[in-house]
């Protein structure tokens, strides 16, 4: 059975201030997938994840989100169309603890985890739900970063590197999590520029260099294009 149209973006450009960043993005994520944009470091995969949500400068082109046109609207009205952004930088409240942290977003959609949810998939936050922000390793951080989005409501996840910088325990943990909630029917865009965490969790990869996607292929297409990715990745 064909699988949902999401997310559609078509011709997108994006510009912070006078730098145009984007051009031209033309991609689909499909309800239930994982799809990872792969890229080196300056190649547009962030600003693309911005710009769905609307956190660039000016937009042009077209993003649609479960079929309603999204490129003019406001970041918290993106939010109420069920998208959820982890960012790089994970946004972790310093002064408010782990539970509160998990608690400040509102509801974008029915259908959020409950805490106790979070929780049973993330045994670590429930032992640190009383420690201050600073107090989370860079793992645990990541984690909360995470968990805050699914008691949103939100359905499409948009994941931007979140196992840089961290143990290959709390990378192999991530990896499960995405499986979990792919086995939930969330839909996941991953961003990551550690391909060996990326390449078993995607269904489709696309490429990206200089503002554009270049390239796609699916998951059992992997090994016929490991030529390729080593040439736009080095991996």
């Amino acid at each position: 059975m064909a699988r949902q149209e999401l997310l559609r973006i078509d011709n997108l450009h994006a510009w912070y201030g006078e730098s145009h960043v984007l051009h031209g993005v033309n991609m689909t994520v499909n309800e239930g997938e994982v799809v990872s944009i792969l890229g080196r470091n300056g190649a547009g995969r962030t600003t693309t994840l911005r710009a769905i949500v609307g956190l660039t400068g000016a937009r042009t082109g077209s993003i649609r989100i479960a079929g309603q046109e999204a490129i003019k609207l406001p970041p918290h009205k993106v939010a109420r169309l069920g998208v959820g952004y982890c960012p790089e930088e994970r946004g972790i409240f310093a002064s408010l603890s782990a539970e509160e942290n998990l608690l400040l977003p509102p509801a974008v959609a029915a259908g959020g985890m409950s805490v106790a949810e979070i929780y049973d998939m993330f045994p670590n936050l429930k032992e640190r739900a009383a420690s201050p922000g600073t107090r989370l390793s860079g793992g645990e951080q990541q984690m909360l970063a995470v968990a805050r989005i699914l008691r949103t409501g939100a359905r499409l996840l948009l994941l931007d590197e979140i196992s840089e910088g961290l143990a290959p325990v709390i990378v192999q943990k991530l990896g499960e999590t995405i499986g979990t909630l792919k086995a939930r029917g969330y839909t996941v865009v991953l961003v990551e520029q550690n391909f060996r965490f990326a390449a078993p969790l995607a269904d489709r990869f696309y490429v990206m260099e200089h503002g554009k996607l270049v390239r796609e292929f699916a998951q059992h297409e992997l090994q016929d294009n490991m030529a390729m990715l080593q040439e736009y990745l080095g991996v």
